[in-house]
């Protein structure tokens, strides 16, 4: 599977994902950290999320490839995935400068 020309029935697991708060912090958290990533614990320090909770939350993570693991020594750290973030962006931005200027293209281009 190429990454960076995702069908809209391979992004909706990943926007599903997306669609929970915890998840969308976590993923602030590891974006914030892109790209040597947080220890778990760290994660679950600076969110305030219960380990079993956050332990589920970073595996759905994972599962839809927002999200990589690699282990530390003793620890995991998780990273956030850039190549499927960047098809998710390419996606939703595919049309907005082509067809219609529903987005500004210089405010596409430069949104971070």
């Amino acid at each position: 599977m190429k990454i960076s020309r995702l069908s809209a029935d391979e992004l909706a697991p990943v926007f599903a994902a997306l669609g929970q708060s915890a998840r969308l912090e976590v993923m602030r958290l590891l974006l914030a950290a892109y790209p040597n990533g947080v220890a778990a614990g760290e994660v679950q320090e600076a969110l305030g999320i219960p380990a079993s909770t956050l332990s589920h939350h970073l595996h759905r993570l994972r599962e839809v490839g927002l999200v990589q693991a690699e282990r530390d020594s003793t620890w995991i750290r998780y990273a956030a995935r850039a190549d499927t973030l960047q098809a998710l962006l390419g996606f939703l931005y595919a049309e907005c400068c082509s067809r219609n200027q529903v987005v500004d293209s210089d405010l596409a281009a430069n949104c971070c």
